[in-house]
């Protein structure tokens, strides 16, 4: 009996890794085209109203997050899904901060600009809890 469950456990382990790299890797997919559509939005609304841009970039996120959980993460937990937030989150800050790097100039289209500081939190709120509007498995 040892024998058998030490010979399943290195395929386990090795199906676990596969499962965990394509779960990453479309955890990135689904945030570059959430990331897309906002930074589309916030290029054609942001200067005419703010408030009217942060309602369609909220809009945006929460269409994509649905799209990954029913499409790629349809047996998620809520660990899962915060996770894939918090994820968002943190791709969201190391792309401004790469593009305000390499542009020379300021660029917060993702997650809103300081002046604006409540906007900004709405925003970050979004991109963290989105994904976990539409998990079913709570465990």
């Amino acid at each position: 009996m040892t024998t058998a469950m030490s010979q399943q456990g290195p395929e386990h382990l090795a199906e676990g890794r596969h499962h965990a790299a394509a779960s990453g890797a479309l955890i990135v997919v689904f945030w570059g085209i959430a990331a897309l559509l906002v930074a589309i939005v916030h290029q054609r609304i942001d200067a005419a109203s703010p408030v009217e841009s942060v309602v369609m970039k909220v809009g945006a996120i929460v269409v994509i997050a649905a799209a990954y959980s029913r499409l790629a993460a349809s047996r998620a937990t809520l660990d899962h899904a915060l996770l894939t937030g918090t994820t968002w989150v943190l791709l969201g800050i190391a792309a401004e901060i790469v593009i305000t790097s390499r542009s020379g100039r300021q660029w917060f289209a993702l997650l809103g600009s300081p002046a604006n500081g409540g906007l900004r939190c709405v925003l970050l709120i979004a991109w963290l809890i989105a994904p976990a509007l539409f998990i079913r498995n709570r465990k």
